[in-house]
């Protein structure tokens, strides 16, 4: 078969694509398309951005570069309707066709409202908004930190409108509020405030002021952004909201604890009218001064009717004194009846322990004793006798062999027992031999008779007493003075005739030592 010649020009899938690649770029340099966004997942891992725009017909890809992502001013949604502007090329490794995009933005004020009101229900839903995370403000704080910008007339009204009513530390934290990177300076200053340690060297606020003019929807979207509202909802300083007017509502006012209509309302949320405080406090002082003196006065009403109830002094020792003095009338009569009974039950013991009464005593219960020893011996005879005889007629029923090998073991039981025994014996003999010298020892240190080998002298009168004083020995005539190797009995004469000793009287007690014991001579 003969081969068919053509003069079309053959192309390769490379050169092709290219050419098309070429074409389509050149025929559509830059584009502006309506569309709904449709697949999007986010930032891809490279930081670049892939999506499709569609409409009720058709669709094309989409790509945003990552450079030209982070300088967009809203971030995509999917099924946000919007107009990107772009140049059209193509992607040779799928054969499609696609948008490069360079700016982006909502298609009309409705979509934007659309995107914010799906964002407040799905936030809502996460209870960013609820009413029981809410803080309330402290009555008088001591540092407010704002957060705006450091230019325009926010932070002028409200820097007057806290001096007007209570001065107080201010901190303003400068921060862009419109522009592509205001929400993450907003979002990363109520974090600073809130990462303030209480005792550093910048005061942490006490309250916090987000305040920014009013404008559009498009200048106050910054404030809508969801960073923005989880860092206003996680904060732990009680944050007010004052962004745009009365009439302007983002998404911070629901996730603040306090809405002000206005930045200078919320300067007047934030602190007193310092005069007013000052009134009060007074008022209060007043009061409290008012409410002391009545409290006194109706006191001392009171104590003066207690102290008119109640008897005088004099009458309520009356009846303690009487009682004291006809104790004080008995107490002698009880003591010498009591002297005088104690004065009969030691003459009764004293007629007890005479020697003749001990000795007849003593005899009557040796004789018992003898009498007693005398019936045992002869009961222990003849049970040794009956059990002797026990005993013998049980080894001639009993085979001797069959006992020597129990006895033999407990021989060496008792053997093995008594070597124990006597280990034990000797420790505890031991043991107490080295208590009994240390106790000797301990006696040898404390007692006087380590005082009396230092030197010193015992003096004691005739009946053994110490004498501690001159004074006690002068009255005796007879006393022993012990030394460390003996004592010395020592008579003093007497200067001249001894005066007559008084007699006592049968009542009289007498001293312990005294030669005759209640009147009886003793021997």
């Amino acid at each position: 078969m003969s081969e068919t010649t053509s003069n079309i020009r053959e192309y390769s899938v490379s050169e092709l694509s290219t050419a098309l690649k070429r074409t389509v770029e050149d025929q559509f340099g830059f584009v502006r398309l309506r569309g709904e966004i449709s697949g999007y997942r986010g930032p891809h891992s490279s930081g670049h951005v892939y999506f499709s725009l569609k409409d009720d017909s058709a669709r094309i890809e989409a790509v945003i570069w990552k450079g030209v992502f982070g300088r967009l001013k809203f971030r995509p949604e999917e099924g946000l309707e919007v107009i990107a502007s772009g140049k059209l090329t193509t992607f040779p490794s799928s054969s499609k066709y696609q948008i490069v995009i360079d700016q982006m933005e909502p298609a009309g004020v409705g979509a934007l409202m659309a995107m914010l009101d799906e964002r407040r229900k799905r936030l809502a839903a996460e209870g960013l908004f609820d009413a029981a995370r809410k803080q309330l403000l402290p009555p008088f704080p001591k540092v407010i930190g704002i957060v705006t910008s450091p230019t325009g007339a926010v932070i002028r009204d409200i820097l007057h409108r806290l001096s007007d009513r209570f001065p107080l530390e201010v901190i303003v934290w400068p921060v862009r509020v419109q522009g592509e990177s205001s929400a993450a300076e907003i979002a990363a200053a109520i974090a600073g405030f809130n990462a303030l340690g209480r005792d550093g060297t910048i005061p942490r606020p006490d309250i916090l002021i987000v305040a920014r003019g009013g404008g559009s929807l498009e200048d106050l979207w910054s404030f809508n952004e969801e960073i923005v509202v989880r860092a206003a909802a996680a904060s732990d300083i009680p944050l007010i909201s004052a962004v745009g007017h009365e009439t302007d509502t983002t998404l911070i006012d629901f996730a603040a604890d306090i809405r002000a209509p206005t930045p200078t309302a919320a300067a007047e949320l934030a602190v007193r009218v310092r005069a007013e405080v000052m009134n009060g406090l007074t008022e209060t002082g007043l009061r409290l001064a008012r409410a002391i003196a009545r409290q006194l006065e109706n006191s001392q009403t009171r104590l003066a009717a207690c102290a008119r109830a109640l008897p005088r002094p004099d009458m309520l020792l009356a009846v303690p004194r009487q009682r004291l003095d006809s104790a004080a009338a008995r107490l002698p009569l009880a003591l010498e009846g009591g002297l005088r009974a104690h004065r009969l039950a030691f003459a009764r013991i004293a007629a007890i322990l005479q020697p003749g009464e001990l000795l007849l005593r003593l005899h009557r219960l040796g004789e018992r004793l003898r009498s007693s020893t005398l019936r045992l011996e002869t009961s222990l005879a003849r049970h040794v006798e009956r059990s002797g005889a026990g005993v013998r007629a049980a080894c001639a029923r009993l085979r001797v062999d069959l006992l020597i090998q129990p006895l033999r073991q407990r021989a060496d039981q008792l053997g093995a027992l008594g070597q124990r025994l006597h280990g034990g014996f000797s420790n505890v003999t031991g043991r107490r031999v080295e208590r009994l010298r240390a106790l000797a020892s301990l006696l040898s240190s404390l007692g006087y008779r380590g005082v009396l080998a230092r030197g010193f002298a015992l003096v004691r009168a005739a009946d053994g007493t110490p004498l501690r004083t001159a004074a006690a020995a002068g009255g005796h005539d007879d006393l022993s003075i012990e030394f460390a190797d003996g004592s010395v009995n020592v008579h003093r004469p007497a200067a001249g005739p001894a005066p007559p000793r008084p007699k006592r009287s049968g009542s009289e007690a007498l001293l312990p030592g005294q030669n005759d014991l209640f009147g009886v001579k003793q021997g």
